[in-house]
């Protein structure tokens, strides 16, 4: 992809990224048989890098509501063992929009290892 610099003023934009931060969704999610048949929750941090362009309306942008609603439909697609297989999923999800060019999920799974956080981060760039 040839970047095409965009001004704004006397400045370049050089990066154009929104992101959501403490996203909290409960999914069927676990390695182990007593995280079978149970939901647990995940908290989200998503966030998507575009080509920097003008922003004037609705359709320049990658709306918010679109990250949870992608992040909810890999929930509901029934239980997965490895939150590498969930994060993973969810970055994919985001660069289905050709308006993303890098992604990057992270998500805790704050009972995991409680009273400590643990969880995965997963970067796709095109």
């Amino acid at each position: 992809m040839t970047e095409t610099p965009f001004t704004v003023g006397d400045a370049r934009m050089s990066a154009a990224r929104i992101f959501v931060r403490d996203l909290r969704i409960d999914a069927r999610i676990g390695l182990y048989e007593h995280e079978h048949g149970r939901t647990q929750p995940l908290v989200l941090e998503v966030e998507l890098e575009m080509q920097p362009h003008a922003f004037e309306n609705a359709g320049d942008i990658v709306n918010y509501e679109n990250i949870g609603a992608w992040a909810r439909e890999v929930a509901a697609t029934g239980h997965i063992e490895l939150l590498e297989t969930f994060t993973q999923r969810v970055a994919v999800a985001c660069m289905r929009d050709h308006r993303v060019i890098s992604a990057r999920v992270r998500i805790e799974k704050p009972q995991a290892l409680a009273p400590a956080v643990a969880g995965v981060e997963i970067v796709l760039t095109r």
